[in-house]
């Protein structure tokens, strides 16, 4: 078996946590490759989904799922110095992936899944907490958004960002996670655009914004062309 899988559309990539039948719904109408990591697995067949791929170190997919799934689904990649989430964008090649049951719960879980999306800054990943979508921003990022809509910026180390079109510019400013950060912005009108200095900056907007998260995203740059 490949050790990566390329799609030319989206990828749904679904983790193990709790997943609402709709999010998982509307995710797989706009990326329609389905691969699960690990116990994954076991939350896309009650789904009533197969996956194309089922990828991890298979420490808490179930028996049952595995029989399922078929071994030539199943791609293992032990070990302990990354994460489930980290093995499967290290094979995985498409325009965006929709990373579903990576957050809720546990809340480490859902720090973990922020650092994977800093880890991966050419990655176009956005994950989708249920409530929110969060992503990593590009270097020059343009949204187009209501008024009034949400848009949280929070930073994972100290990174400039100028702005347009937000309620409260960020121009000249230094977010920082022990310092000022930026959530609970807004959309002021018009186009939002972000110009963070270095990929250090997560974006998170409501879930309704999913398609147009995803074309921003797409037509932004990435941090190394």
């Amino acid at each position: 078996m490949s050790l990566r899988l390329r799609t030319e559309t989206g990828i749904t990539l679904l983790g193990g946590g709790e997943v609402a039948p709709t999010a998982l719904s509307r995710a797989l109408a706009l990326a329609p490759t389905l691969v699960a990591v690990d116990s994954g697995a076991d939350a896309a067949l009650s789904a009533g989904a197969m996956p194309e791929r089922v990828v991890g170190d298979f420490d808490s997919i179930s028996p049952a799922a595995r029989q399922a799934v078929g071994a030539e689904r199943l791609l293992h990649l032990p070990g302990q110095d990354d994460t489930d989430f980290d093995k499967a964008l290290s094979v995985l090649h498409a325009p965006f992936l929709l990373a579903l049951g990576f957050t809720g719960a546990r809340l480490d879980h859902t720090l973990a899944g922020m650092s994977t999306l800093m880890r991966n800054p050419d990655m176009r990943v956005v994950l989708d907490a249920g409530i929110d979508l969060c992503f990593l921003a590009p270097p020059d990022l343009r949204l187009s958004l209501a008024p009034g809509t949400r848009v949280s910026l929070y930073p994972m180390r100290a990174v400039g960002c100028d702005s347009e079109g937000l309620v409260w510019p960020t121009a000249g400013l230094v977010l920082d996670p022990a310092g000022r950060i930026g959530t609970s912005n807004a959309v002021a009108g018009g186009t939002v655009r972000l110009r963070p200095a270095e990929p250090a900056l997560l974006v998170m907007t409501p879930t309704d914004t999913l398609e147009p998260v995803l074309a921003g995203l797409q037509a932004a740059p990435r941090w190394r062309d």
